[in-house]
């Protein structure tokens, strides 16, 4: 039998560590650049309400992409091959975790839900969200380092 890894964990394990690497380096030079600054943090967590994630992405442009090639093949029948390439790749990253417009979205800097959740998750606790995870008066460099390790990404 063939074993697949977790579902949140298959799109980053498939994706170009280049990418990986990239995208958490932004995310954590973003926590560290709003620490202390609680209005920065609101606005920040604001925008992550409004990111979409690697597999909104992909279903987006895949519907995208059927639906243009739906329209385009009354007028040339080659066009019906488009919604046919998407729904392969739609299969394909749903078995295995992997398919080429996921590597170049990856590429672009679009993250999975669970790397949108860590950054929130570090946002809140700087923002005093958990209790006993920011000491009143600690370093606000030294709580966003606390909240970035609390979430996986120190390193």
């Amino acid at each position: 039998m063939i074993e697949m890894p977790p579902t949140q964990e298959r799109t980053g394990l498939h994706s170009p560590s280049a990418a990986n690497q990239e995208i958490r380096a932004r995310m954590r030079a973003r926590v560290l650049d709003v620490a202390g600054k609680l209005a920065a943090i609101e606005q920040r967590l604001a925008e992550i309400e409004q990111e979409w994630d690697v597999e909104r992405t992909l279903q987006a442009n895949a519907a995208a992409v059927s639906l243009a090639g739906l329209l385009l093949s009354a007028f040339n029948r080659k066009w019906s091959l488009l919604p046919l390439i998407a729904a392969g790749f739609m299969l394909q990253h749903a078995v295995s975790g992997w398919c080429l417009p996921v590597e170049l979205f990856r590429r672009m800097g679009i993250r999975t839900a669970r790397e949108i959740e860590q950054e929130r998750f570090a946002l809140k606790a700087l923002r005093g969200d958990f209790e006993g995870v920011r000491a009143e008066g600690q370093d606000p460099i030294a709580a966003a380092q606390a909240a970035l390790r609390a979430v996986g990404l120190d390193g």
